[in-house]
């Protein structure tokens, strides 16, 4: 494992945030498993979680306007990390040019702080992306092997919490990896739970 001190990194039109190495989940499929780092970036292996003033010292070398969106999303649950997502977020909107803001969640923000997260997020944030990664529990809790035991019911939970605040663009994601048949039962979930579904590829 090769550490380095990567907060930020673009891939395509994006700029992408590292802000933790923490995680509740141990999925299958996780690019961890396999290398060091995402899209030929620098290792996101972080040699310690970066404080205010290294985000902001990396952020100002930035030009905002040249991306697409800014994308809270690294080796990590970036909502083990809220107030400093929170705190980021403000600043970049602070910011001449900044794009759309997304957040990319496992949906696990409310057991991982013991209370609601969703108001504060959807007040902050453009997009939340949350990783559905399975339509079944049995399926879910498999891939996906949370830490929490109700990981499934506190995932759908945070979503709807997320639709019903009404600000920002809620969408759910599944890797192209997992079964036709729990593609469909996700198709199904997230339209209950009033969000898109995006099917993305193993690599995206």
């Amino acid at each position: 494992m090769t550490k380095a001190m990567t907060i930020s990194y673009e891939v395509g039109n994006n700029l992408y945030l590292n802000l933790t190495n923490k995680c509740p989940c141990n999925c299958t499929f996780c690019i961890r498993n396999h290398a060091d780092g995402a899209y030929g970036s620098d290792p996101l292996w972080l040699e310690h979680e970066p404080s205010w003033d290294e985000i902001i010292m990396d952020l100002r070398k930035r030009d905002l306007k040249k991306y697409r969106e800014i994308v809270f999303c690294g080796y990590g649950e970036p909502t083990e990390r809220l107030d400093m997502i929170l705190e980021t977020a403000a600043y970049l909107r602070s910011r001449e040019g900044c794009p759309k803001l997304r957040l990319n969640t496992n949906g696990l923000g409310d057991l991982i702080h013991g209370r609601s997260i969703s108001k504060a997020l959807c007040y902050s944030l453009d997009i939340i992306s949350i990783s559905l990664n399975a339509g079944t529990e049995d399926e879910y809790m498999r891939v996906t092997r949370p830490r929490f035991d109700n990981a499934f019911e506190a995932l759908q939970k945070f979503t709807k919490d997320c639709v019903k605040i009404g600000r920002a663009e809620i969408v759910m994601s599944v890797v192209d990896v997992i079964p036709p048949e729990q593609i469909e039962a996700s198709k199904k979930l997230a339209a209950q739970l009033g969000a898109k579904l995006r099917v993305r590829t193993f690599d995206d």
